[in-house]
């Protein structure tokens, strides 16, 4: 299997400029690029948009392209629950589909030279108004909100574990297979978390995701191998904006993904596809600069701690509410058990995998929380959305936390109070008093509403296993 390039040049930074510049010095950079892969996220945080000749790439920048509104409100299988009345009541309108400046990059998986470049939908009115429900948009106004409420920065950064699979299928179930090694020519099956050996027989490919990172100025840093068979982690560097990082998080999926398909493998971000191996998550690590770039969770400017624990406080508060953003899958709830370094509880620790918010190692300027609840599926933007909305709640209202900071395993039983099936956490998500007030009501009812129908069309078909127990 071809590598796709011979060395991992430096993360491409945002092209600073006018569009026009940045147009120029792309096809001065790119001057055999033929199309452009122009693209929201949608609510499932899937890529969607068209594709266009690199003619009217301008176009893109000035007008956009039109493309129905509630596109970015589908369910995982591209179906419409009218959420709100947007999509089939209303008519399905347009938006404009405008181009987000600094996000043209090369795509170097592409068979020819082709760019992509990210989208932001707005109304075709004179102020151009940011369609609310895009996920993206989301995420931005409770950013800007934040910012302004508490005068402190959030800095964030994301990490992502998937699995690389075999293109083929079990033929009984269409299960994944774990992926044949490089080295040895047979499948992956053992479990080397850590294992410098796993990283090798795969280094074919990992090198591909880190050029294409690279490339796009994706800031991807540590690979790590994680517990099961053909699973591994991707860190992204931090940086002093939630949106970006977001951004970040949804461009990694899409490159390994891709990656993955060109190299002869493919990749999932699925929850738990393996019912007897681990999960995979997505972590997300927070602190708070203030005005003049200071850590508000620094332990030596707070002893106290008293930001980071009203932060605790605030997403132990809204973790129940929160659980069908982190969790949007049926599939994603078989990832909590106990015993799994899986938070099954509220609990928070120091340098403690068993608890849901763990406060790292690092001291001083390097003090975070990591928030360890939601799965690799879920949506970056969202997530990352109801952590700030957390947060913010906790330090707003002066909470303390609802426990001391807990040792040892916080892991062994589930708390049954929260809500660890996709049916009770849409509940508490249709009962959230919460989370409402920071993400916006209408956004929450919206998603409820894409989510409960999805899930009801997935229950309205027997499983293999109704046929073998009850037929």
């Amino acid at each position: 299997m071809p590598e796709m390039s011979d060395a991992a040049p430096s993360p491409a930074a945002p092209f600073l400029g006018t569009p026009t510049e940045e147009i120029r010095h792309f096809l001065t950079e790119h001057p055999g690029t033929k199309t452009v892969e122009a693209f929201i996220f949608d609510l499932c945080g899937l890529a969607m948009g068209k594709r266009y000749p690199v003619e009217d790439l301008a176009k893109l920048y000035e007008d956009g392209l039109q493309m129905c509104a509630a596109a970015c409100l589908l369910d995982v299988t591209g179906n419409s629950a009218d959420p709100l009345g947007h999509g089939f009541s209303d008519g399905d309108p347009d938006a404009d589909a405008v181009a987000i400046p600094g996000t043209l990059a090369p795509v170097p998986w592409a068979r020819r030279p082709t760019a992509q470049v990210m989208l932001r939908l707005v109304r075709a009115d004179e102020a151009r108004t940011p369609v609310w429900f895009e996920p993206r948009e989301t995420l931005r106004r409770v950013t800007a909100d934040f910012q302004e409420a508490l005068g402190l920065t959030p800095v964030v950064a994301v990490e992502l574990e998937f699995f690389l699979t075999d293109l083929a299928r079990e033929e009984e179930g269409g299960g994944p297979i774990p992926p044949t090694s490089t080295v040895t020519g047979r499948p992956h099956r053992a479990n080397q978390v850590y294992g410098m050996l796993k990283l090798e027989e795969f280094d074919p490919i990992l090198a591909a995701i880190e050029d294409a990172c690279a490339a796009q100025g994706v800031p991807a840093t540590a690979a790590s191998a994680e517990y099961a068979p053909g699973q591994f982690e991707l860190n992204l560097r931090h940086v002093a904006d939630p949106v970006l990082a977001a951004d970040h998080a949804c461009l990694l999926r899409r490159i390994v993904k891709s990656v993955a398909r060109k190299m002869g493998y493919d990749a999932t971000f699925m929850s738990k596809p393996y019912p007897k191996q681990s999960g995979s998550g997505l972590h997300i690590h927070l602190s708070l600069a203030d005005g003049g770039g200071i850590n508000r969770f620094d332990e030596t400017v707070d002893p106290e701690e008293t930001a980071l624990r009203q932060a605790v406080a605030g997403l132990q508060a809204t973790m129940g509410e929160a659980m069908a953003l982190f969790a949007p899958n049926v599939n994603a709830y078989r990832r909590f058990a106990p015993d799994q370094f899986v938070p099954v509880t509220t609990d928070w620790g120091y340098d403690n995998r068993s608890v849901a918010f763990r406060v790292p190692s690092g001291r001083g300027a390097a003090r975070r929380i990591e928030h360890r609840v939601a799965g690799a599926d879920a949506n970056p933007y969202l997530v990352m959305a109801a952590v700030l909305a957390g947060v913010r709640h906790g330090i707003e209202n002066g909470l303390t936390p609802s426990s001391e900071a807990a040792t040892g395993n916080a892991g062994a039983e589930m708390d049954e109070g929260l809500p660890f099936r996709l049916w009770r956490a849409l509940d508490a998500l249709e009962g959230a008093d919460i989370l409402p007030r920071y993400m916006g009501g209408d956004f929450l009812k919206a998603y409820h509403a894409v989510k409960a129908a999805e899930f009801e069309d997935f229950m309205s078909e027997p499983s293999p296993r109704e046929y073998d127990w009850y037929l």
